[in-house]
């Protein structure tokens, strides 16, 4: 059975620069592993399954994978999928207000000016990490541990630990190690001079199935739990811009605002690239 697909790229700056999403569009039928095996041939750090919903206040239901797992959510495919779903002629129940089910339950999505948004779904795990967890992430990330200014469990469906560095110079700076024996998630944030476009940089660095470590270009999900993070600690107040990709020649711009609510929404740049139909 032939399917309607989308590459679309999701908070770049422009085309080319964000991060490539996979949306595959009437996707019954296919099995998980069948699914899984999509995923892993396209070698996206997530590709994404469009279904009908299953809860009936939700408008589509979408499946995330990635190159060895499902994920209950991730942030670049939720923006990606409402894309691709909306741009196939889907027409919301409600005005104005995407939602979306996925292994997390439903998750809102609106329209931000020229950009979608979706509120970031609460963590799953928060907290301070364990010394010998933060020790842990300084080894991955081959810098010392009075380097790691603070640490957070940031695990809102991919397990982030977050820990924030002085400077988004250190941020960059960064030479992660290649391998690590077990699995691992880590986001790394540190702050930009005030004044500026970009008030926070952030880099992630997770596992793949064989125990390699590799950089996501950029990260909705790790944004969204790093955003209530920051509003919480007070490092954050109203809105700001992150920037995501830099050292992978990317140009990822993530807006993350908190409303009168204590909501923290995650908004950026959606933009189909390549269509077509695949060919099983």
């Amino acid at each position: 059975m032939n399917r309607p697909f989308r590459l679309v790229d999701v908070f770049g700056t422009d085309p080319l620069t964000g991060n490539p999403l996979a949306v595959i569009a009437d996707a019954e039928g296919l099995s998980t592993g069948e699914m899984q095996a999509i995923a892993s041939w396209l070698n996206f750090s997530e590709t994404t399954f469009l279904l009908p919903p299953t809860d009936p206040a939700a408008d589509y239901r979408v499946r995330i994978f990635t190159m060895a797992h499902e994920l209950p959510f991730a942030g670049h495919p939720t923006l990606g999928s409402a894309h691709a779903w909306r741009e196939a002629g889907g027409q919301p129940k409600q005005d104005g207000v995407i939602v979306q089910e996925c292994g997390v339950g439903l998750v809102v999505l609106r329209q931000a000016g020229d950009r979608l948004a979706f509120a970031a779904p609460p963590l799953r795990r928060g907290g301070t990490p364990s010394e010998a967890e933060i020790a842990e992430v300084a080894e991955v990330l081959r810098i010392e541990r009075a380097a790691i200014v603070d640490a957070a469990w940031a695990d809102n469906g991919p397990g982030w630990i977050a820990v924030m560095l002085e400077s988004a110079e250190a941020v960059l700076a960064v030479e992660p190690a290649r391998h690590h024996p077990t699995h691992i998630d880590i986001g790394i944030v540190g702050p930009h001079a005030p004044g500026g476009e970009v008030a926070f940089e952030l880099r992630a660095i997770f596992s793949d199935a064989h125990g390699g470590l590799i950089e996501d270009p950029v990260t909705g999900s790790l944004n969204a739990s790093v955003g209530q993070w920051l509003f919480a600690s007070g490092r954050a107040r109203g809105s700001y811009i992150a920037a995501q990709g830099t050292r992978l020649g990317r140009t990822g711009r993530i807006h993350v605002s908190q409303d009168e609510a204590g909501q923290v929404w995650v908004a950026g740049a959606t933009r189909t690239l390549f269509a077509g139909q695949t060919q099983s």
